[in-house]
Parts: C-alpha cells; structure tokens; sequence
C-alpha cells in the first residue's frame, strides 16, 4: 500500500530501534496509519529534517509505501505552521490525539472526523472565547458517531419515545440514553446523590444538548456523558491525558 503527499497530523511518536522513529499519523484518506521514520534519530541532515516536521498539531502531507500495518514513511513536508496551543488548550488537543490512537482502528477512513479535528485544533490555536470544553464534546460526539457508537439525545433508547425534560436518564451502551424514573431523582434519594452522580441525566439538560446548547447545567451533563460513553470503549487503561489537566486544576 501506498500513499503520495497525504495530508495530515502526527498523534503520537516514539523511538523505533536504534536510529529511527515510529509515528502514529492521522490522514485524511487512508485514517491512522503506523508509519516508520527511517534515520529520523540519526542527527544526519535529512533524518534531522523530517523529525523536526514531525510534530503533534503541525499540518502535513507525507508519502509512504510498504505491506503489512508498518509503512515506510517517504517525503514530508509542512502544509501551515505548526499549531500553538496555549495552556489547558495545550492538553485538549493531546487528549484529542490519544482518544483517537486508542479507538481508532489502523487503515480505517474517517473524512468527516478527520476535518472536525482539524477544525477543533484551529479552535484550540486562535481566540476561543469560551472554554476548550465545548468544542472537546462536540469532538467526543462525532467521535462516537464515527465509530458507530452515536446514540441519540432526544430520545429514550429503549423505549423510543422523546426524553421528557422533567425525567432523569442514565447511559447504556447498548441503547443510550434510558429512563431512571421518578423516583430514581436525585432529589428523592438524597443519600444517593453522591454515589450516582455520573450515571445520572436531567432530561431537560440532554434536550439542550441535543441542539447544541451547553448553557447552564448542560455544559457539566455533557462532560459527565461523554467521560461515561467513552470508557465502555476505552477500557480499563486510564488516558494519561487527563492528569494533566487534573495537575493543572
């Protein structure tokens, strides 16, 4: 297989025996793909070269060829300067690329991912006027959505019917969003509250999520959600992401 002047971002790199790299890239056509840097360590002028470009948040376009999941990485070259993304902003996008070296399979196209993240990266680098979160759980619903893992916020999974914004929910991998009932409210199980608090929905929250509104309680249910959503697919394995943000608080 083989690929000419692909763009795309390099997710994660490491060091590949004795002089070269092994880099994990994310294109546009061809999904993540494991390429290796040949000569990249050596500190000789083009090995030098390359693994200067070979940087998280930098655009790219590369070629490579090769059989087998290990390709050979060719020429490369930049598309754009390389994103700068201050602070926190910094660990959303890494917990961007770690997401998606951990859920995305290799050799498996996903364009319409592929161009929300590289409009969340473009987010993260210029003026957001608000937080990082909310373009982070628009990037986890898509996410979802491209992996087949989507479920719908207006409605009952199980029961098919709309989500009634009084009522309380709770996720399931299986239907996604089902109904608590009445008396499974925080309010009427007061002991409770702290036990259950990140399986717990508010209807109302969900519907306003489901027009992409993230004001008031939605913004906090949706970061809730979508940390429960992703670890039915992530596993046990903690993201080593997260502890940067949690050390930054």
């Amino acid at each position: 297989m083989k690929a000419t002047l692909e763009p795309g971002y390099v997710l994660h790199l490491r060091p590949w025996r004795e002089s070269s790299l092994l880099v994990e890239f994310f294109s546009r056509s061809q999904g993540r793909v494991a390429l290796v840097a040949r000569g990249a360590k050596s500190g000789r002028s083009r090995g030098g070269s390359v693994a200067a470009l070979l940087q998280p948040f930098t655009p790219l376009q590369c070629s490579w060829r090769g059989r087998g999941q290990l390709r050979n990485l060719g020429h490369c070259e930049s598309l754009g300067p390389s994103l700068r993304l201050p602070g926190r902003r910094l660990y959303s996008g890494l917990y961007m690329n770690e997401l998606l070296v951990r859920l995305l399979y290799h050799d498996d196209p996903h364009q319409k991912l592929f161009d929300h993240y590289a409009a969340v990266l473009a987010l993260l680098a210029g003026d957001v006027a608000d937080s990082e979160e909310i373009p982070l759980r628009r990037f986890e619903l898509v996410l979802l959505e491209e992996l087949g893992y989507g479920f719908d916020l207006s409605s009952d999974g199980l029961s098919g019917e709309a989500l009634d914004p009084d009522a309380w929910y709770h996720y399931q991998e299986e239907y996604g969003l089902v109904h608590l009932g009445a008396d499974a409210s925080p309010e009427r199980q007061p002991q409770a509250r702290t036990q259950h608090r990140m399986a717990r929905f508010l209807g109302a929250d969900l519907l306003a999520l489901s027009k992409g509104d993230y004001s008031g309680g939605a913004r906090l249910c949706a970061k809730r959600l979508m940390r429960q959503a992703l670890a039915a697919h992530l596993g046990d394995k903690p993201l080593n992401s997260r502890d940067l943000f949690r050390q930054s608080d």
